[in-house]
Parts: C-alpha cells; sequence; structure tokens
C-alpha cells in the first residue's frame, strides 16, 4: 500500500501518475549538467535584489500625484535595464537551436517568448498607471453640463414602407 504522509501534492501526483516530480526532473538535469558547469561556471547566488528602501520611503513621504509619479518613473527607469536583459536572455532561450522556428502553441519555445514579453509587460503597466494617476490629476474627464434638462429621446422616424412590388392577391 502507498503512504502518502510526508509527501507534497506534486509526489503525490507523480506517484498516481507514473510520472516524474518537478523536484526529480529539476535534480536530474542538475547531475547531468555538472560536467557542464564545471567548463562554463555561473554564479550560485541569485542576482542581488535591488534596495528599495529609498523608493518605499520617498512614496511614502509623497503628498501629490506628481511626487508620487517621480518616485515610480525613477522606479521604472532603474529597473528596466534588468528587466530588458532578463526579456533578452528569455528571448535567446526560445530560440535555442532554432528551436522556436516550428514551435506550436504552447510549447517552451513559445513559453518563453511570452515570459519574455511578459516581463518588459510590468514596465509598459507600470507606466500606464502612473500615466493614468497623472490624467486624473492634470487631465480630468470633462464633467457634463449641468444646465437645463436636455429633451427627451427624439421619436422614432415614421415608417417605411418595404421596398418591392406588393404582396401578390
Amino acid at each position: 500500500m502507498y503512504d502518502n504522509v510526508g509527501r507534497d501534492a506534486d509526489q503525490i501526483a507523480a506517484a498516481r501518475y507514473g510520472i516524474a516530480t518537478d523536484n526529480d526532473l529539476l535534480r536530474w538535469a542538475k547531475r547531468d549538467a555538472k560536467d557542464f558547469l564545471a567548463q562554463h561556471p555561473l554564479p550560485e547566488q541569485p542576482l542581488p535584489a535591488p534596495d528599495l528602501a529609498s523608493y518605499l520611503h520617498a512614496l511614502a513621504a509623497a503628498e501629490a500625484p506628481a511626487q508620487a509619479s517621480a518616485v515610480t518613473q525613477r522606479l521604472l527607469d532603474a529597473a528596466a535595464p534588468v528587466l530588458e536583459a532578463v526579456s533578452e536572455y528569455l528571448v535567446a532561450a526560445a530560440r535555442w537551436r532554432g528551436q522556436n522556428r516550428t514551435a506550436e502553441l504552447g510549447s517552451p519555445p513559445k513559453m518563453l517568448m511570452k515570459a519574455a514579453s511578459d516581463s518588459l509587460s510590468a514596465l509598459a503597466l507600470g507606466h500606464q498607471a502612473d500615466l493614468a494617476l497623472l490624467r486624473a490629476e492634470y487631465d480630468p474627464a470633462p464633467t457634463p453640463p449641468q444646465g437645463p434638462k436636455a429633451p427627451g429621446p427624439s421619436p422614432p422616424p415614421p415608417s417605411i414602407p418595404p421596398a418591392g412590388p406588393a404582396p401578390g392577391r
């Protein structure tokens, strides 16, 4: 009898369907790439996280939309090179050995291309949100006129007889 005690959902599903877990796949790939990585050493530690303390402090001190926008735009400008570099790598990974040329929707190359696009979408969406904040402050939608009430809807046009010959007798 199979015992699920101490197993996570991925392990239980893998055992049920007779497939490898995500951790199995990563462990096997790490094992098989060991010699390659010895020849091409890569940093083990994650990329340094940016220090957002000054941005968060400035944002907390902002009292007007223009001030909040200034902080947001500086952060987006500072983050752009990193996100663009990540996007470039993901595109290169999607194009590795020309695998993207005949890739079908939902395939790894297409997923990598979408990830590359999505990483840049964060910048674009942040910029659009900031512009919406500024538009609400500096260029709000005009308010409708508050004069006398406009007359109700106009009456429907008179009915037009159908074209063509009249029905037969």
